[in-house]
Order: structure tokens, then C-alpha cells, then sequence
């Protein structure tokens, strides 16, 4: 039986249901991520002795399972875009913002998909887009592109941000500290391309950096899509 099938016990002193479960774990992965999770912990902060939570949750992963899927709710889309591009773009934007909220979801991305009501939304969401624009494998190649895109793009941008916290020093700081040691090394001559990127290159934030990519691999899908059949 999966955590979604199963039914919740009956409510007891301390009141409790998943819907609490899950916010409490929420908000300690938000506070401290995933390793800050544990049934103990989530008990802690319900002020419940942890035996109660295996009433509904028999182990972490399902605990994480569940909090996925009340993201997902945040990444679902209130209307249905009318363009195939443009409702691929918006659930990408909104899965961004939604790491950014909860740095601890870029860890989760990729693996597995959420059978959560909320992940299989987002799943029908998608694939409706692409509805009858070519056959089902097609479809599901395209999805799986866009999704690889952005899961690799949000990842990168959630190291950076740790890397930020855990050195102390931000994106720029970083560059000044580690300016003298590139120079020298760029001027070796071994790294042409490399020199050509750091002098010729104009530098964009993450959130440009992100859409213009997703723009490439959406101009990429389009092609497919409007390909003759073989």
C-alpha cells in the first residue's frame, strides 16, 4: 500500500493529520534541508511522541514523497496556457521558483516521478500542452528534454547559492579571490578558448541565464515537433 492509498488513523490527543506532518517537515527542510528531516525531529516540532507519526508515515522517504507533492501544488499553474512553449515555460519558471523557496526540492528533482494528486497534475498539465501535436513518444521525449533542462539548470543554481553560504563569499567575491591564480593560468597560453569565455563574455544572472536557455531547448523541441513523420 503507498502512502497515498493508505488512510489516516483516527485523531488522538495531540491532534494530528498529514497535512501537519508535512508542514513541519517543510519548514525544517527550509530551515536546515533535508538532513535537518527525520520522523523525530517532525514529532519535536508537533510537540507528539514519534511512534504517532508512523500512524501515518512509515518511513522518510514517504515523508519526503508528501513534500514534494505540497510543492507541487505551488508549481501547478492556475490556468492551463493556451501555447504548447508558453505552458512549458511557465511550469519550468515556477519549478525555479519554487527551489528557490525550498533549496532542499533541487535535490529531489529527476529521481522518480511524484504519483502525489499534485505531481500527477503537473504530469497531466505538461503532457496536455503537447497534446496532438505529434505521436505520444515524441511528446514524451520533448518532456523529458525540457524536464532535464531545467532540473540540471536549477541544481546548478542551488550549488552556487550553497557554495555562497557555506564560503562566505558571493559570486563576486569568489571571482576577486580567485582573479590572480585565472590570470596566470590563462596566460599560459594553454587555455584559449577558456581566456576568450572570461574576456569576451558578457556575464548574465541566473534568472537570464536560465530562460534564455530554456528558450534554446524549447526552439529544439519545436523543430521536432514539426517534423514529418518518417
Amino acid at each position: 500500500m503507498t502512502v497515498w492509498d493508505r488512510p489516516e488513523p483516527p485523531t488522538r490527543p495531540v491532534p494530528l493529520d498529514r497535512e501537519r506532518i508535512v508542514a513541519a517537515a517543510i519548514a525544517l527542510a527550509d530551515e536546515g534541508g533535508l538532513e535537518a528531516v527525520s520522523l523525530r525531529k517532525v514529532a519535536a516540532r508537533l510537540e507528539a511522541g514519534p511512534m504517532r507519526l508512523y500512524g501515518y508515515i512509515s518511513a522518510k522517504e514517504e515523508l519526503f514523497d508528501l513534500m514534494v507533492d505540497e510543492v507541487n501544488a505551488e508549481i501547478l499553474p492556475e490556468e492551463q496556457p493556451g501555447d504548447w512553449r508558453e505552458a512549458l515555460r511557465t511550469l519550468a519558471h515556477r519549478t525555479r521558483r519554487a527551489a528557490l523557496r525550498h533549496e532542499w526540492l533541487a535535490d529531489l528533482l529527476g529521481g522518480r516521478p511524484s504519483l502525489g494528486p499534485n505531481g500527477l497534475a503537473v504530469d497531466e498539465t505538461t503532457l496536455s500542452a503537447l497534446d496532438g501535436l505529434a505521436d505520444i513518444d515524441t511528446v514524451m521525449r520533448a518532456v523529458e528534454t525540457v524536464s532535464a533542462y531545467f532540473t540540471g539548470a536549477i541544481r546548478r543554481e542551488i550549488a552556487n547559492l550553497r557554495a555562497e553560504r557555506a564560503t562566505g563569499l558571493s559570486k563576486r567575491d569568489w571571482q576577486r579571490a580567485s582573479g590572480p591564480y585565472v590570470t596566470r593560468m590563462l596566460a599560459t597560453g594553454r587555455y584559449p578558448a577558456l581566456a576568450k569565455a572570461v574576456y569576451d563574455g558578457t556575464e548574465v544572472d541566473a534568472e537570464e541565464s536560465f530562460a534564455t536557455g530554456l528558450d534554446w531547448v524549447l526552439d529544439a523541441v519545436a523543430a521536432q515537433l514539426t517534423r514529418p513523420p518518417a
